[in-house]
């Protein structure tokens, strides 16, 4: 029945209705839905002050929660790495005058910070945005505006979760008072091997334009395990851009240079290995001066460096005296870092760079050459896209280079790995995936889970630690070098009877085994 009409409306015709545009008339075509979807998306962003597009960085999944301190001290007196200079100003871009890097480590159970997270786009933006726009060569005003919004607006205000200063973590207190770390043996071993010799330190390099904050979660995640990960920022010319601080001073932005803008100190010009020399020269000292810091910390003189700290955290180092393992260090890098990494080797250990072990995540293929003079046990791992795709690097294949450098160690008697992970990309190991797991599936061809991908990494890493600390080899690394060439077509080996039956029960195939190829091995 239809309902009866107003009394003011009976007699009256028929009303004409308002036109309602065009555009706005709803069709349900799937380009309207998408279109709708997108919209309303971005108005949740900008209403809850979500970045577009970026998911949030994921809490991290170890027994300890995650403390963060930014950490920039000037060096004794200022070290000239090389004599060069940039053509304009006649500056020297190789002077190193302060080191900055940002410590992760296990922290306090229960125990609020009182500072503000930090952002995974350290502010201004600007200066990491207009580092992109010189990368690009694409550097001007316009531009430089553009890009720094687009910046602001994709991941401006992406968080990292660990906790910013708070005390470092007393594992023996939290294994007594946590039942399930208590049931855990190898945990128990871990934290009793660390009350003896100290948390283990990782001191990592990053790789070409990428910085401190690239790689934070797969630094969180060995935290959240027990040990303490230094995560370096370059001044070499391999960072976007990074704000020079000393404290009493005014603060100085260096932003990314490449070959072209500098000369030798008599005004010629440099070839392409020349200046990669220098930047891994550079890379070197910066290497020696973040062990230097952290040796006076573990000496006792944590509150001298927070009080030189131009970043303003470490209030806690006071209480770090004999905490960490500052004699036996490892170090680790990736792409541009991990050639950087290999190159702190060279005549090691050494006091100024004391490294037991090294763990080098895609070798540069443009980066220089790589360091062969190594004495300690290595693991080296490849993503899927670093392995597939053959590179002539100084004249013969990369991979082949890499396996040689590893079953050259293998050959000195000290045990060392290459291994390639399998749907893997270049960037399966940063952040980048986390944050926009779809573009960069697309953009990189990788075709693991972005999550699976960082935890296979964490995983062989804490093995190789386990391994340097104790010798015993567990998972992968108890794996024989089925893989002499990285095979296109299969995965690791055939499954076997044992391994798992099937992917609810899990066993050693749905862990691991069927996520790697091993081509060097000391088994």
């Amino acid at each position: 029945m239809k309902p009866f009409p107003e009394a003011s409306t009976i007699g009256e015709g028929p009303r004409s209705r308002p036109r309602i545009p065009r555009i706005l008339r709803p069709r349900l075509t799937w380009r309207y839905v998408v279109c709708t979807l997108i919209a309303v998306y971005i108005v949740y962003c900008f209403v809850f002050s979500r970045p577009l597009f970026a998911h949030p960085l994921p809490e991290y999944s170890g027994p300890y929660p995650v403390g963060a301190v930014d950490i920039e001290v000037p060096l004794t007196s200022p070290r000239v790495i090389d004599t060069a200079r940039f053509k304009e100003s006649k500056e020297k871009p190789f002077e190193l005058e302060t080191v900055l890097f940002t410590l992760y480590y296990p922290a306090a159970q229960n125990v609020a910070s009182q500072k503000p997270k930090h952002h995974w786009i350290p502010k201004p933006v600007s200066v990491t945005a207009e580092g992109y726009a010189k990368f690009a060569h694409i550097n001007n005003a316009v531009v430089n505006k553009l890009i720094t919004k687009a910046v602001d607006k994709l991941v401006g205000n992406i968080e990292i979760p660990a906790h910013v200063d708070v005390p470092l973590a007393d594992l023996a207190e939290a294994v007594i008072l946590d039942p399930n770390i208590q049931e855990n043996d190898t945990e128990v071993k871990k934290v009793i091997q660390i009350e003896k010799g100290g948390h283990p330190v990782i001191i990592f390099s990053h790789g070409m334009a990428s910085s401190r904050t690239d790689y934070t979660h797969y630094a969180g995640e060995l935290a959240s395990r027990g040990y303490v990960v230094a995560l370096l920022e370059h001044r070499d010319g391999s960072c976007p851009g990074s704000i020079v601080k000393k404290n009493g001073k005014q603060d100085k932005t260096k932003l990314t240079f490449a070959a072209p803008e500098v000369e030798s100190a008599s005004g010629r010009e440099l070839t392409v290995d020349e200046f990669k020399r220098m930047q891994l020269d550079f890379r070197e000292a910066e290497i020696e001066e973040v062990v230097r810091v952290l040796k006076l910390i573990n000496e006792g003189h944590g509150e001298e460096v927070f009080r030189k700290n131009a970043r303003g955290e470490g209030a806690d180092f006071k209480n770090w005296k004999g905490r960490l393992n500052t004699d036996d260090m490892v170090v680790a890098g990736h792409s541009y870092g991990a050639t950087g990494a290999m190159q702190a080797l060279r005549g090691g250990p050494s006091p100024h760079r004391p490294f037991k072990g090294a763990i080098i995540l895609d070798p540069g293929k443009q980066s220089g050459r790589l360091n062969d003079d190594i004495r300690v046990p290595v693991l080296v791992i490849h993503s899927n896209s670093w392995s597939s795709k053959s590179s002539v690097f100084y004249g013969r294949a990369h991979f082949d280079t890499v396996k040689d450098i590893v079953e050259n160690n293998v050959l000195r008697n000290m045990p060392s790995w290459f291994a390639t992970s399998l749907g893997t990309s270049h960037p399966s190991v940063t952040d980048a995936p986390l944050l926009e797991p779809l573009l960069l599936s697309w953009t990189t061809g990788a075709r693991i889970d972005v999550y699976e991908g960082l935890r296979q990494y964490v995983h062989v890493s804490e093995d190789f630690l386990w391994f340097l600390a104790t010798g015993e080899k567990r998972s992968l690394l108890k794996e024989k070098a089925e893989f002499p060439e990285y095979d296109e077509g299969s995965g690791f080996g055939v499954w076997k009877p044992g391994q798992g039956d099937n992917e609810t029960e899990g066993g050693r195939w749905w862990d691991w085994r069927r996520y790697w190829q091993v081509h060097v091995s000391p088994n």
